[in-house]
């Protein structure tokens, strides 16, 4: 293997660049972004993911960026405490563990770092088609020059490219999990210090934390619905959409709304989980979300994504040239650990799943397996 494509220069995309550009192999990044996706939400690095982190020489860099929350507290619809916990947070689980909470942009931000000057990132940029043959595929760019690669690599998300071009259409592999989810940063308005609020009142509701230092906030809107029509790319449409579910909540809703609308990192998209029968077809392969999402409902999504590089780039360096042998071997060892994670999202709907499955499910693999 002596070309790869990757789609997406998220967390999948850099972690995978990282270690086939230590391998060896001439990597190209693609990303439709004009640069590395600002804001989103604090993610996770769970269990053998973290051990994934250790091997790519981040953990003490992923470490100094850590969200440090002192625990949580739980309001009804007028922003009473009902419940407040200093062991456990929504967000991040039981805090005396050894699991890492960060924002998804710093954890991209280090990857890009460590991937190195030897891969190539085109941004800006979008795969429009794939042309399989024996010896490679040809892909035609939206702005850049066809050019023809060993393997094509889909790390681009819930709403995949790659995957709608290689597999067929989105709706064969999605699945609605009831919910919606909006991310968005703001000054710290609420002046809080390392402490998180959620707020629920019926189908809606929110969750507020304090980052960099308590001066920014973070705010995740959710609200129970059936699939809604809406363009992915119509932001003033989603913050509309966001505005209406939410604007009968009380307490500090009118001030987290003003937010909404002013946020330059607005984020929207339904809870939804991808199941596909096979990741790959001949040289084009999925990771992370466009393979197997998870959904931020489980809690796992960017560990299944680091975990997913690792075990690809493995798969591909024992292999060597015969790919087909490769991405066999990729999915037979990581297809039991999708699914134990996919499954978190789904144990105990409205709330998170119990400890000992998550405990369980991010360290249902062996690295070296």
């Amino acid at each position: 293997m002596k070309t790869v494509l990757i789609s997406g220069a998220g967390v999948a995309g850099t972690s995978l660049a990282h270690w086939l550009h230590r391998d060896g192999v001439a990597v190209t990044v693609v990303e439709a972004a004009p640069a590395l996706r600002p804001g989103g939400q604090a993610v996770d690095i769970r269990g053998v993911a973290v051990d994934v982190v250790q091997r790519i020489g981040l953990l003490e860099e992923a470490r100094a960026v850590r969200t440090r929350m002192r625990g949580m507290s739980v309001l009804d619809g007028d922003g009473r405490e009902v419940h407040r916990s200093t062991e456990t947070t929504f967000s991040s689980g039981r805090l005396a563990n050894d699991d890492i909470e960060l924002l998804r942009e710093d954890l991209v931000r280090l990857l890009h770092e460590r991937a190195g000057a030897g891969v190539e990132f085109v941004f800006g940029d979008r795969i429009t088609a794939l042309d399989q043959g024996e010896d490679g595929v040809r892909v035609s760019f939206e702005h850049g020059r066809a050019r023809t690669f060993d393997l094509v690599v889909g790390a681009d998300g819930l709403h995949s490219g790659v995957r709608r071009l290689g597999f067929g259409p989105e709706e064969r592999f999605t699945r609605h999990l009831g919910t919606h989810l909006a991310v968005f940063g703001a000054d710290n308005f609420l002046a809080l210090e390392d402490w998180q609020l959620w707020l629920r009142d019926g189908e809606a509701g929110y969750g507020v934390y304090p980052v960099r230092d308590n001066t920014e906030l973070r705010i995740a809107f959710g609200f129970a619905a059936e699939p809604l029509e809406f363009d992915h790319r119509d932001t003033d449409r989603q913050r509309q959409l966001v505005a209406d579910r939410m604007g009968r909540l009380r307490w500090e809703t009118p001030r987290l709304l003003k937010a909404l609308r002013e946020a330059p990192d607005f984020y929207f998209d339904a809870m939804t989980q991808v199941c596909m029968d096979r990741w790959s077809d001949g040289r084009i392969v999925l990771l992370g979300d466009a393979g197997y999402c998870a959904s931020p409902l489980s809690g796992q999504g960017t560990s299944l994504a680091l975990v997913g590089a690792y075990v690809l780039a493995d798969a591909l360096r024992r292999a060597g040239a015969d790919h087909r042998t490769a991405l066999a071997d990729y999915e037979r060892r990581l297809r039991p650990f999708v699914a134990l994670n996919q499954a978190l999202a789904t144990e105990n709907p409205g709330g998170p799943a119990a400890e000992d499955s998550v405990e369980r499910a991010k360290n249902a693999i062996a690295l070296d397996g």
